[in-house]
């Protein structure tokens, strides 16, 4: 049911909004360094290198978040990620992975995140429920912090995110990490590619993923 998905997306899809422009934070030489590129993936993988408009603002391109019960659950780590975010040209950097049967979103930052912070948030949306609009019923979402938390001594969290619509269960996986003065945050969801070689087992083709582009950074 290609509906879940896409809700699931308007929830979460925030969290990948652009930068805003300004003085650089870092050279953009070692950003370019920092993110894995096509050749990290297996052939077949569709890479593709996301190149934001800085005059852009945060989440131009983004839905407006849901309505939550407890409110601020359906936006609430985009706005920790915001809270503590550098401004400018070279202080992020964002790709795309697409597999069969998964899509991908990583980004890579110049500045680390307030991981307390968006631990205390997913804690806090352990179970919610979100609204279309005022007078739709909640849809049941969950927050499941996952095991996989332990990276050779990388501070990170992973999480599984799951929507209950019409009976059916679909859930997206997330997980952040800092590294040194740096850090990555990725998103996977679930969708068929079939023009893709190349098939994903999530979750654990995204676990796969984020130990790669945790590895990259702590070999800077």
């Amino acid at each position: 049911m290609r509906a879940i998905p896409a809700v699931l997306a308007a929830v979460l899809v925030a969290a990948c909004a652009p930068v805003l422009d300004g003085t650089p934070t870092w050279p953009g030489a070692k950003l370019d360094r920092a993110i894995l590129t096509e050749a990290d993936f297996p052939t077949g993988v569709r890479y593709s290198r996301l190149v934001e408009d800085p005059g852009r603002a945060d989440g131009a391109d983004s839905p407006p978040s849901m309505v939550s019960m407890p409110p601020g659950c359906s936006d609430g780590l985009t706005k920790v990620i915001a809270g503590s975010a550098e401004r400018g040209p070279g202080s992020a950097a964002k790709y795309d992975a697409v597999y069969d049967g998964a899509r991908i979103a990583m980004t890579v930052l110049s500045w680390p995140l307030d991981l307390p912070a968006l631990e205390r948030t997913a804690d806090r949306c352990t179970t919610f429920e979100v609204f279309f609009d005022d007078s739709s019923p909640g849809i049941p979402m969950t927050t499941t912090r996952l095991t996989a938390d332990e990276q050779d001594g990388v501070d990170a969290l992973f999480y599984q995110q799951t929507m209950t619509l019409a009976g059916e269960e679909s859930s997206v996986y997330m997980a952040f990490a800092n590294v040194g003065s740096m850090a990555t945050f990725g998103l996977v969801t679930a969708e068929p590619n079939t023009g893709v070689t190349v098939k994903a087992s999530l979750p654990q083709t995204f676990l796969d993923v984020m130990a790669l582009q945790i590895e990259r950074l702590r070999e800077l």
